[in-house]
């Protein structure tokens, strides 16, 4: 599936920044077998002083910027062309959980992708007894590492409600369990705090999802948002796999893929300092139009 997108944050101080410095993670990836990037920009408004590119652990595109003189907004500005061409749903060839175990002790790597990384409490998905009970849950009728992930994926999406105010891009896991509410963000949380609990990798994943408007309604445009997934190391032969808790489906065409981390803090779309005093207020919209073949 081809795609033009369009992604612009906008950030209003109330007070003049002098200075500041920031990480931006919003660049969709080129990952040979899943989405080809065709054509990509990105642009900042003021321009930045500084500008460099590296790639992060996790082979995350990062760009760096840093500003001298003072300004109070910051527009950022992402278009790309991909080419999303997922390989379809395989067969189930994940172990059982016993056999999950044993090999992820015999993966003697600690490469990006490498599942140990993937296993312990991170600060938006702590493990924790609660979650890891109600993720306990789904091991009762499930045979293999993936039926027990597609349970939960499912559970998740039936037993929570999406809620933009509910919460905010600093709630954790925990938080949004108790509430069972929250954004996609939220849900995925969720979902990797209770696989690690079982003691199955998971991940978080940063991306971009078409939004596909009512029989009869126009798309409007700035509607689409940044979303969220989980990814889970579901043994040697079936690999990574991801699945989407919000929507209760694993990741297909649609979903446009930005980075991979262990959970928000891997891959928020900017982090940084502002040389600056009072708060500050950001603004979010996004384009996602599949093209003709």
């Amino acid at each position: 599936m081809l795609y033009n997108i369009r992604l612009h944050l906008h950030y209003d101080y109330e007070r003049s920044a002098a200075g500041g410095r920031h990480h931006i993670r919003v660049m969709p990836q080129t990952m040979p077998g899943i989405q080809r990037v065709i054509a990509s920009s990105l642009s900042f408004d003021p321009s930045a002083a500084e500008r460099s590119e590296f790639t992060d652990f996790f082979a995350n595109t990062v760009t760096s910027i840093a500003y001298r003189n003072p300004h109070e907004t910051l527009d950022v500005t992402m278009t790309a062309r991909v080419n999303v061409t997922r390989p379809p749903t395989m067969l189930d060839v994940s172990p059982d959980m016993a056999g999950l175990q044993k090999e992820i002790r015999s993966v003697r790597s600690i490469a990006a992708d490498a599942p140990h990384h993937f296993l312990n409490s991170t600060d938006y998905a702590a493990i924790d007894p609660q979650i890891t009970a109600y993720a306990a849950e789904s091991l009762a009728q499930a045979r293999t590492v993936m039926e027990v992930v597609n349970s939960l994926n499912h559970r998740i999406y039936k037993d929570f409600t999406y809620d933009g105010e509910a919460t905010d891009v600093r709630t954790s896991a925990r938080q949004a369990f108790d509430l069972k509410a929250g954004v996609c963000q939220d849900f995925s949380h969720v979902m990797i705090a209770g696989l690690r609990g079982l003691g199955i990798p998971a991940g978080y994943v940063s991306g971009f999802l078409r939004t596909i408007p009512a029989p009869g309604e126009e798309r409007l445009e700035g509607a689409d948002a940044m979303h969220a997934w989980v990814r889970a190391w579901c043994g040697r032969e079936a690999g990574w796999q991801e699945f989407d808790p919000t929507n209760d489906m694993v990741a297909g065409n649609d979903h446009i893929t930005i980075g991979y981390g262990r959970d928000y803090a891997d891959v928020s779309p900017i982090v940084g300092i502002l040389k600056t005093s009072g708060s500050q207020e950001g603004k979010q919209s996004v384009d996602v139009i599949p093209l003709e073949p």
